[in-house]
């Protein structure tokens, strides 16, 4: 049974598996299965780095020529991938792999495949044969009309020799080319500055490269997998084959769509030579953009078995080519509600969020002062500036009603005209693609449902009863900032009276606030229950005196939101950091060095003034000590001088007048004498 299995698994390889075009083929096939559902492919492929991969993959990183030769002779199928952007040592590669194994084939114990997937780019110079007849298209039966672009000459003769190869009788190696469109699709390549300057917002107006009327013959990447697993199981009789969708779009009519769907919605026109000085896109990039032509395919339509992703191209398929940039690329929303007492540090929270996550601060008089001048800005637009009267007449009848509204109720905006304000603002291209922080706005369980409540739900499973509400405003996180009110009015009454004045915080303005904060806490239905019921549960975090810098209450809540979800640091930023970090660094060895000479500057001292205070105590010792021992010699002298030194003196004058041979022997004889005498 396992070797039945073996049998039906065919082993494929596939170059340069860490590039898009190629890392998105191998991905398809690796989730092929045949009928018995067992994975049809085996994955093998080249590699230039050690990243990871969501499928089994036999690498092989910088082989030899023969290491890479003896794993092609291993496979059933050889998939050489050079649409996107190849390099001379990618092509040369191809070429040799190709001659190798047709060299090789007379050892072949079994029939083997060799794919090409070239590019659109080797028909960029074709031209109609009716030449009068502009709208005419060209038809994939006419690909031996083909004329490169004059920088993929390269591949198109790449293309022949797999076409010269496959011609002969008999073969064991049968040989392919897919004439592929530019690809789109999980995460976007060529297309992705387009895309990401969109999210970004980074410009009010997406660039398109010249004029944009050029047509562009398009695939999914996906799409191209499937033309590719198709020719495998299928082997068609012909050996050149277009992989191009329907799409007959240009490259305006992209970029708007992009722009319109994920960005500001409005283009413009920028030279070429501009775009590469802006650094948008490298020079062989705007080539592949730049291409014009429209093409008629008819092989993968009538002869292959394509479950399309994307079959009427991009600007057909826009909304779900979107959802899988964001969920390719991990460029997803990060919502956050901060609610807590007055004073317990919310708004400086909220920035330090949103300077983390790189997403948009939204506090409620900021927002109203924003959308006010932008209402007269629309309101006192010139048609010049490309906005139609009926636009700014409906901003002038907001505005009014915003004026209105303040003057009735002293200069504060009733609620009604506050959510229609907040509801745009969630509902706006950055904080759908960002995300944002709610900073304490939201004070009632009604103020929240009545702003995230989804008056239109989609189909739902009424046995289930599950939550109602607008899942693209809602936030995700809904964090309740606590602390106790002693602390909170010791903060309060440390600000200069001039911060108190502007944060509402003097005597008189924030005990009722803190006392309408406490009361809307205990009532029946409280702002944290409406989260609770739709399943989003409020996570509390107590604020300390001892963490000034909201350090514990940051790490807390970056732990519960979890990472960013962003583009990271651009060239420039990462440099920045770099350095930042390097000074960082500098100033801390520096000051280590520091601290580091001045204890040893210290130590040194402290020690010689041990030695100093040792050196004075040990000299009052012995003199101490020569004290005692005079003291107690006094008595002992002046015995032996009463009753010993006159016989003793006696006898040795004696002893010195006689010189006797011992003169020891002589005093003590003398001694004895005396003092039987």
């Amino acid at each position: 049974m396992e070797e039945e299995t073996q049998s039906s698994t065919k082993r494929i390889f596939i170059n340069d598996v860490d590039k898009y075009s190629s890392r998105h083929i191998a991905k398809f096939l690796f989730t092929c299965l045949t009928e018995d559902k067992v994975a049809s492919f085996e994955i093998r492929g080249t590699v230039s780095s050690r990243e990871e991969f969501s499928f089994p993959l036999e690498r092989y990183k910088s082989p030899t020529r023969e290491e890479l030769l003896e794993r092609l002779l291993e496979c059933d199928v050889v998939v050489y991938n050079i649409s996107e952007n190849a390099t001379h040592k990618q092509l040369e590669e191809a070429t040799w792999a190709l001659k190798a194994l047709h060299a090789e084939m007379g050892n072949f114990t079994t029939h083997k495949l060799f794919i090409l997937v070239s590019t659109v780019m080797t028909w960029a110079l074709t031209k109609p044969q009716n030449m009068e007849d502009t709208d005419v298209l060209i038809t994939e039966q006419e690909f031996r009309r083909r004329r490169p672009h004059r920088s993929f000459k390269s591949h198109n003769n790449l293309e022949k020799l797999v076409l010269k190869l496959g011609k002969e009788k008999k073969s064991k190696l049968t040989g392919y080319v897919v004439g592929s469109g530019l690809q789109y699709g999980m995460g976007e390549n060529l297309f992705h500055y387009f895309f990401k300057v969109s999210w970004l917002m980074m410009l009010p107006k997406v660039p398109i490269f010249g004029d944009g009327k050029n047509h562009i013959p398009m695939i999914h990447v996906y799409d191209l997998a499937g033309v590719i697993h198709n020719i495998i199981e299928l082997t068609p009789k012909s050996k050149y084959i277009l992989a191009v969708d329907d799409s007959k779009t240009t490259l305006e009519e992209i970029v708007k769509t992009i722009s319109e769907t994920l960005g500001p919605g409005k283009i413009y026109n920028v030279p070429e030579l501009e775009a590469i000085a802006m650094e948008a896109c490298q020079p062989s990039e705007l080539e592949y953009l730049g291409i014009n032509l429209s093409l008629d395919i008819f092989i993968i339509k009538d002869s292959f078995n394509l479950h399309w992703k994307a079959e009427a191209g991009m600007v057909e398929n826009i909304e779900s080519i979107v959802e899988e940039y964001k969920n390719t690329r991990q460029l997803l929303p990060i919502r956050i509600c901060l609610g807590g007492p007055p004073s317990v540090g919310k708004t400086t929270i909220a920035k330090k969020l949103c300077n983390h996550y790189k997403i948009h601060h939204i506090k409620i008089k900021k927002m109203i002062e924003e959308k006010v001048a932008k209402l007269k800005e629309l309101g006192t637009a010139d048609e010049s500036e490309d906005e139609s009267e009926e636009v700014a007449s409906a901003a002038r009848t907001q505005l009014d009603n915003i004026n209105k509204s303040m003057e009735m109720h002293a200069g504060r905006l009733e609620d009604e005209l506050i959510f229609e304000i907040l509801q745009e603002k969630l509902n706006s291209k950055p904080c759908r693609n960002q995300g944002y922080v709610l900073d304490g706005f939201l004070k009632t369980y009604t103020q929240a449902k009545q702003i995230f409540h989804d008056d239109n739900p989609e189909e739902q499973d009424t046995m289930m009863k599950e939550p109602v509400f607008n899942k693209n405003i809602t936030p995700e996180f809904v964090i309740a900032l606590e602390a106790t009110d002693d602390f909170l009015t010791q903060r309060v009454l440390g600000l200069p009276e001039s911060v108190a004045e502007k944060m509402r915080c003097t005597h008189d303005e924030f005990l009722p606030r803190l006392k309408k904060y406490r009361q809307l806490s205990t009532a029946e239905e409280k702002l944290l229950d409406y989260f609770d019921e739709i399943e989003i549960y409020p996570e509390h975090i107590e604020v300390a005196t001892d963490d000034p810098e909201y350090k514990e209450v940051m790490k807390q809540i970056i732990a519960s939101v979890g990472p960013t979800k962003n583009y990271g640091l651009s060239p420039e930023e990462q440099e920045a950091e770099r350095r930042k970090k390097e000074e960082e660094m500098r100033l801390r060895v520096a000051a280590e060095n520091a601290e580091k000479k001045r204890r040893n500057k210290t130590a040194l001292a402290e020690m010689a003034a041990q030695y100093e205070e040792w050196q004075k105590n040990l000299s009052e010792v012995r003199r101490q000590e020569e004290e005692l021992m005079e003291a107690h010699s006094l008595p002992l002298r002046n015995y032996l001088m009463k009753h010993v030194m006159p016989a003793l003196s006696e006898a040795m004058v004696e002893c010195c007048k006689i010189k006797p041979e011992d003169p020891v022997d002589f005093l003590a004889e003398h001694l004895l004498k005396k003092n039987q005498g």
